[in-house]
């Protein structure tokens, strides 16, 4: 297989290419000061579609640990709420993922 080129391509492409394969930018940056080095920066950063992401097992560790901090979170204020308020943020929560009590 060789690669060709595609002289018409727009960014539309490139996007729909970016989205579908996934890029990973792994980047190293010093900053020097006098020839000092002050600060370094460790840059690692995945962009793709979720499809992509949920395909090689990315975004479910993600996601699954954002339900459990916002599951959490939601029980601490159940805890804190007066009772009246509780049947409120129950009704609330239908519908949410958010598993009460």
């Amino acid at each position: 297989m060789n690669p060709t080129r595609d002289t018409h391509a727009t960014l539309v492409d490139l996007l729909d290419r970016v989205l579908d394969k996934g890029l990973i930018l792994d980047a190293d940056l010093i900053i020097h000061v006098a020839g000092i080095p002050l600060l370094g920066v460790k840059l690692r950063a995945a962009l793709a579609g979720m499809e992509t992401m949920l395909k090689y097992g990315i975004w479910q560790d993600w996601d699954e640990a954002q339900r459990a901090i916002a599951t959490e979170e939601y029980r601490k204020k159940l805890t804190r709420a007066p009772e009246g308020e509780i049947s409120t943020l129950c009704h609330k929560s239908v519908g949410t993922g958010v598993t009460a009590l």
